[in-house]
């Protein structure tokens, strides 16, 4: 191939991607093709049945890749809504990688902003509890360091932290989010049970992480919401307690001790290590 034609084939490729991903019908797409056809050898009726071929491909491989990723999304909204979500996304957010496992990070926002997804305010929250899972499941492996524990004993509490499971985030929403999450993916609680909450407008914290292989989301009270959220963004031990001591105020106790080992039961905790000098950003997801 000469560096000409390699030159054909590029611009050829890249206008072949501008009119797969530009919303149909538009002028924007209809440019877009004519601009195609112009670069084709081949001219008329076979760039446009070439086209739709690869369109079609396009939006099943949506579908297909959407699917993986927000399976209660896709419950919640029925077969036929769901593909048209894909298609939808796929326009308005390309994917800007090839590997389609990486794409579909804007859907929560992308719901949120839905004129007529309007009367279900909540799918947006249930995106991201399910896009969390989803990077807990990708997140790097890391190993329980029980040994570690014991620096709780004989070290300054203000030079440590908590480490936590690979891919750990909390949720906080004014829709029973997690309850939506886990009806949808392990049968509990009770879709009545659910309907009832989200009628009740009940609001719920939610933490996501992965336990061994397995990535899990549960419900959990704001002051553990508080602590986690104050770990997450690298505070101390102690400033983290302060957090959870705060959230939970005079008409709730709470008890880090209990929490702890439950905690480290669960796989949420792997061990302790030192503060970071640097604190890096949280990834608290907060709605309101």
């Amino acid at each position: 191939m000469t560096a000409r034609d390699a030159q054909v084939l590029a611009l050829q490729q890249r206008a072949l991607l501008q009119a797969l991903f530009l919303r149909p019908g538009t002028a924007a797409a209809q440019a877009a093709v004519a601009g195609l056809d112009d670069l084709l050898s081949v001219h008329g009726p076979q760039t446009a049945r070439g086209l739709e071929a690869y369109q079609a491909n396009g939006h099943a491989l949506a579908e297909r890749a959407l699917l993986s990723v927000y399976p209660v999304i896709a419950a919640l909204m029925g077969p036929s809504n769901f593909a048209w979500l894909a298609r939808d996304l796929w326009h308005a957010h390309p994917p800007l990688r090839g590997d389609l496992a990486q794409w579909g990070e804007v859907l929560p926002a992308f719901l949120d902003n839905s004129i007529q997804l309007s009367d279900t305010p909540y799918l947006g929250d249930v995106a991201r509890a399910e896009w969390a899972l989803h990077c807990a499941a990708g997140a790097p492996d890391q190993h329980p360091d029980l040994a570690s524990f014991a620096r709780l004993t004989h070290e300054d509490p203000q030079d440590l932290t908590l480490r936590l499971a690979p891919g750990a985030t909390v949720i906080a929403s004014p829709y029973p989010v997690a309850s939506l999450t886990t009806t949808h993916l392990y049968g509990m609680p009770s879709l009545t049970e659910v309907g009832q909450r989200l009628q009740e407008g009940c609001a719920e914290h939610a933490v996501i992480w992965r336990q061994g292989l397995q990535p899990r989301i549960a419900c959990i009270d704001k002051p553990t919401w508080a602590l986690l959220g104050a770990l997450l963004g690298g505070a101390a031990l102690p400033q983290a307690i302060d957090a959870m001591t705060h959230a939970a105020g005079a008409v709730q106790n709470t008890d880090f001790t209990t929490w702890l080992i439950a905690a480290v039961t669960d796989g949420l905790v792997t061990g302790v290590c030192e503060q970071p000098r640097l604190n890096p950003s949280p990834t608290t997801e907060v709605r309101t």
